[in-house]
């Protein structure tokens, strides 16, 4: 019974809609494989190539700092903690503005320097994408939705920050860290026990949705 309360809690969050479904059918981020590659501008002006971040473990991560999944893991410092964590490793920490312009979560370059700052935020760098290419090409559907790229550039990762799909942040100790612990696997060799799991959050605001 709790976790039907849970759920109609998280439903009903005006145009935050909660997002449970899988990767987008046809989409090309198959684990296993090589991760689709992309060249993309970030906040400061710097052109991004996942071709050229062969050899080092990459992490992408879909934002939309107006929605309350994001906004949960930022105001408990949950998300900032863990790219400190990567970046500590060695790991590259990429986070992707994927709205389109007029859409909710649709930032520009500057805000999106501004809202690293006030959040304390720490990627490698916060990738723009407008027009929702790299989010289409690895079927994203939510933010934030999480994707683990080996350094041989293969896939090895996607779903969400962890395991309980609410916006309530006293939820965070409690679930079980899915980004967390696959990196630690990849960074010690080995194979990512949880490889594909749920995603949960705002409906990814692509040129066409609502």
């Amino acid at each position: 019974m709790s976790g039907i309360v849970v759920q109609r809690r998280s439903l009903l969050l005006g145009t935050a809609v909660l997002a449970l479904t899988p990767a987008v059918a046809g989409a090309t981020s198959d684990l296993g494989k090589a991760a689709p590659l992309f060249t993309a501008p970030d906040s400061n002006g710097k052109t991004w190539s996942l071709a050229e971040l062969r050899g080092r473990i990459v992490v992408l991560e879909t934002t939309n700092h107006e929605c309350p999944y994001v906004g949960k893991h930022y105001r408990s410092g949950n998300m900032q903690a863990q790219q400190r964590e990567a970046a500590a490793q060695g790991v590259t920490w990429l986070t992707v503005a994927a709205s389109a312009p007029g859409k909710q979560g649709y930032v520009t370059a500057a805000q999106a320097n501004d809202l690293t700052k006030t959040r304390d935020a720490a990627p490698a760098a916060v990738l723009l994408d407008p027009e929702s290419k790299i989010a289409h090409a690895y079927g994203a559907t939510v933010t934030p939705h999480m994707y683990i790229i080996d350094a041989s550039g293969m896939l090895v990762y996607k779903g969400g920050i962890d395991s309980i799909a609410t916006t309530d942040v006293d939820d965070i100790p409690r679930a079980k860290q899915y980004v967390r612990a696959a990196l630690g696997e990849v960074l010690a060799g080995k194979p990512v026990t949880d490889a594909s799991t749920r995603p949960y959050g705002c409906t990814l605001k692509y040129a066409n949705s609502a």
